[in-house]
């Protein structure tokens, strides 16, 4: 047991020293969707609030990235000023996210409303403030911002993933977009659908695995597509439980030719059906 508790000792340095703490990185996210959207918790409207939670922000995300130091090419001040940059532009694209939710959802009573209660925007939302961090080749950091929503709404998307203006995601449980997708502008995704890859090979790693989704696109529930060389062309709809791996040209309807027949249940029939489960 000794050998073992040493071990674990040195495992437990070795995480802990290279890692960014999960419930910190939990706390930013939530903090900066706090600041950017107040509805969410009242942190003030003056000027000077609003710098005072601004510059409180940058520090906690320095505080984040010293862990992940030696793996970033410039240092933690760098990331952060380019990070912080780039939020006036994600604010931008999240005010048209709501909005285009809030526009085409019946049942949306307001773009408040969507920001609070929809799992979709959600996403989105974690999405766009954990993409950024990503391309600045922070480690570990994006995916825990990123996991911590999926864990919360059911809906995975990878913060490598590049995905375009005004995004709907309509309920959204089960839906799954990997790191190398690309969804162009005015999508609309639904629930349990994949954007996932052909092949899960570790060698593969660096290559496009993901489907591309050109800009005007619906898909409906349940699909799957496959393949970094799949393209669903623009201004196309993509039925339900449909499964894709080859590319559809722009303006297609895909949808899935199935069967179901209704008969009186007083009638005999003329095979017995047998359930299994």
């Amino acid at each position: 047991m000794e050998m073992f508790f040493k071990k674990l000792q040195g495992n437990n340095q070795h995480m802990s020293s290279n890692f960014p703490k999960k419930i910190m990185v939990y706390n930013f996210l939530n903090e900066l969707t706090n600041f950017l959207f107040p509805v969410c918790k009242d942190v003030g409207l003056s000027n000077e609030k609003i710098k005072i939670e601004w510059d409180h922000l940058n520090l906690l995300l320095k505080e984040l990235l010293i862990p992940v130091k030696e793996y970033i090419k410039q240092d933690s001040e760098e990331v952060s000023r380019r990070y912080f940059d780039q939020i006036p532009s994600i604010f931008d694209q999240l005010l048209k996210d709501a909005k285009v939710i809030n526009d085409f959802d019946p049942a949306a009573f307001s773009k408040e409303e969507v920001v609070i209660a929809y799992p979709g925007f959600q996403a989105i939302l974690t999405y766009r403030l954990a993409h950024p961090l990503y391309v600045l080749g922070v480690p570990v950091l994006p995916r825990l911002m990123s996991e911590y929503t999926h864990s919360k709404t059911g809906i995975d998307i990878h913060p490598g993933a590049k995905i375009g203006k005004s995004f709907f995601i309509d309920h959204g449980t089960g839906i799954v977009i990997g790191e190398t997708t690309e969804i162009g502008n005015n999508v609309k995704i639904y629930q349990g659908v994949t954007l996932g890859a052909l092949n899960v090979k570790k060698e593969e790693a660096k290559i496009k695995r993901h489907p591309t989704i050109e800009d005007n696109v619906i898909i409906y529930s349940g699909t799957t597509v496959l393949g970094g060389k799949t393209i669903i062309g623009h201004d196309s709809i993509v039925g339900g439980n449909v499964w894709i791996t080859k590319s559809i040209e722009p303006y297609s309807v895909v949808h899935n030719l199935s069967e179901i027949k209704v008969r009186n249940g007083n009638e005999r029939f003329k095979e017995p059906i047998n359930f299994i489960i």
